[in-house]
């Protein structure tokens, strides 16, 4: 299966609600109010709704402030991986108890979306492979992922297994609540 991988840009933000609207989430509709947003969202409960998580997200991709990448099969999207710099997902720090670099040159990964269709099939290794060229190119001095403990569900899953950082240098930095802190560093 031939796979393209593409950064998130203004020109793909049809390609990106198409996605999140009729993909992402077939087996799991309760979360298609999303729209990946969940870790730049900072306001109360009751704001938190399918149409207004969609304007925030059309403007932030807009204003290119959301990022990451989304994978293609056969010219439609069916992989999608928000990656990027850590000072740009405001609940991240107050969720997780984050300590080492914060600094501009940190990139985050906090979700990973595949098509249940095309899950098991390396789709996340090549967008991982590609978040990991970009960011060294970029001259960033690590990337971070915040894997869930213990076996979890397609869904459990959803910040990317930890295997799936482990087999491609991170490290375990810090053991949270929920999840492990895991780096890897950048720096040649």
């Amino acid at each position: 299966m031939e796979i393209q991988i593409k950064p998130l840009s203004p020109e793909l933000t049809e390609d990106f609600i198409s996605f999140f609207e009729s993909v992402a989430f077939c087996d799991h509709p309760d979360w298609s109010a999303c729209y990946c947003y969940s870790f730049h969202f900072t306001g109360p409960a009751e704001q938190w709704t399918k149409e207004n998580n969609l304007a925030a997200v059309r403007k932030l991709i807009g204003e290119g402030r959301m990022k990451g990448y989304l994978a293609y099969r056969d010219g439609k999207a069916v992989g999608w991986c928000n990656a990027n710099n850590r000072l740009n997902y405001q609940r991240l720090v107050s969720q997780y108890d984050l300590e080492g670099p914060a600094h501009e040159k940190t990139c985050s990964i906090v979700c990973f979306v595949i098509h249940q269709e095309t899950r098991r099939s390396g789709i996340a290794h090549q967008i991982l492979q590609k978040i990991i060229a970009d960011y060294e190119a970029l001259e960033y001095g690590m990337i971070e992922a915040y894997p869930a403990k213990g076996d979890q569900s397609d869904e459990g899953n959803y910040k990317g297994p930890l295997a799936l950082y482990m087999n491609n240098g991170f490290e375990i930095v810090k053991e949270l609540d929920s999840c492990f802190l895991v780096r890897k560093s950048l720096q040649t």
